[in-house]
C-alpha cells in the first residue's frame, strides 16, 4: 500500500485491517486529525510496515489473515518494540480483552465503533506516551526509580521495559504515594476517558506492572477500593 499523500504534522499509523470499507473510513479520519496513515490488509505485511516504517501509533484488527492481530503484536513485543497499539476487533469476550492487554496493548476497541472514537482513543493514547507532564523530576518509591522526561523506569539498578500506559499508569500512582485511587479515576486519569471502557483494563494494566517490576513493586491493592502505590514493608 502507499502512503497517504495528504500532508500531515501529527506522525504515521499503521491501520491493519483486512475490512476495506472499515480501513477506508478509519484512514480518512485519521487523515482528517491530520496523521499520515499506511493501510495493510493482512497480519505479516502489517508487522513488516511497522517494523520497518516505526509508525508513533498501530491500530491493529485481530482478525487478519496470514498472521492474525495478536500474534504481530505478541511479536513486536518480544522484541522490545513498544509502539503505541490499540486493538479494533470484532470479538467482545473478555478473555480476548484480557488477553491483547497482557500481551502489550495500549488501548482495545470493540466493532461495531465510532470512527471518532478510534481517533480519540490513539490521541490519548499517543499523549500518554509523548509523557505530557507538569513533573519533570525523578518520582521514587521504595526501590522502583521513574524517570518522567526519559519515559524510563528501573527497579533498584535495573531498568525494566513498559508499554505506554503501563507507564503513564505508575507515574500516575507515584506521583501521590500513599494515595488511593478507584478504578474510575484511573480509567479517566490515565487512559482519558471514562468507564465505558470497563474497568477490567485497569485490573489487567495493574497485573501486567506487578509482574515486571517482581517483589519490590510498590502497586498496593486496597480490597474493594482501588489501588496506591506505597513503598513494600
Amino acid at each position: 500500500m502507499t502512503l497517504s499523500g495528504e500532508p500531515a504534522h501529527r506522525g504515521l499509523v499503521v491501520v491493519a485491517e483486512d475490512d476495506a470499507s472499515i480501513a477506508d473510513i478509519l484512514r480518512l479520519y485519521l487523515v482528517k486529525a491530520g496523521y499520515r496513515v499506511q493501510v495493510e490488509r493482512d497480519g505479516a505485511a502489517a508487522l513488516a510496515a511497522i517494523r520497518s516504517l516505526k509508525p508513533a501509533a498501530v491500530v491493529l484488527d485481530v482478525g487478519l489473515p496470514s498472521m492474525d492481530g495478536i500474534e504481530v503484536c505478541r511479536r513486536l513485543r518480544a522484541e522490545q518494540n513498544w509502539t503505541v497499539l490499540l486493538f479494533v476487533t470484532a470479538r467482545d469476550e473478555e478473555i480476548d480483552r484480557v488477553l491483547g492487554l497482557e500481551l502489550g496493548a495500549d488501548d482495545y476497541i470493540v466493532k461495531p465503533f465510532s470512527p471518532r472514537e478510534v481517533v480519540a482513543r490513539v490521541n490519548s493514547a499517543l499523549r500518554r506516551a509523548a509523557g505530557a507532564s507538569s513533573v519533570s523530576s525523578s518520582l521514587t518509591v521504595g526501590a522502583v526509580r521513574l524517570e518522567p522526561g526519559a519515559r524510563r523506569v528501573y527497579v533498584g539498578d535495573s531498568e525494566v521495559s513498559l508499554t505506554a500506559t503501563e507507564f503513564d499508569l505508575l507515574a500516575f500512582l507515584m506521583r501521590s504515594p500513599g494515595q488511593v485511587f478507584d478504578r474510575d479515576q484511573l480509567l479517566s486519569h490515565v487512559w482519558g476517558y471514562s468507564a465505558g471502557a470497563g474497568t477490567r483494563t485497569v485490573d489487567v494494566h495493574i497485573a501486567q506492572l506487578r509482574s515486571k517490576l517482581g517483589a519490590l513493586s510498590p502497586v498496593r491493592t486496597v480490597r474493594g477500593v482501588g489501588y496506591s502505590a506505597e513503598a513494600p514493608h
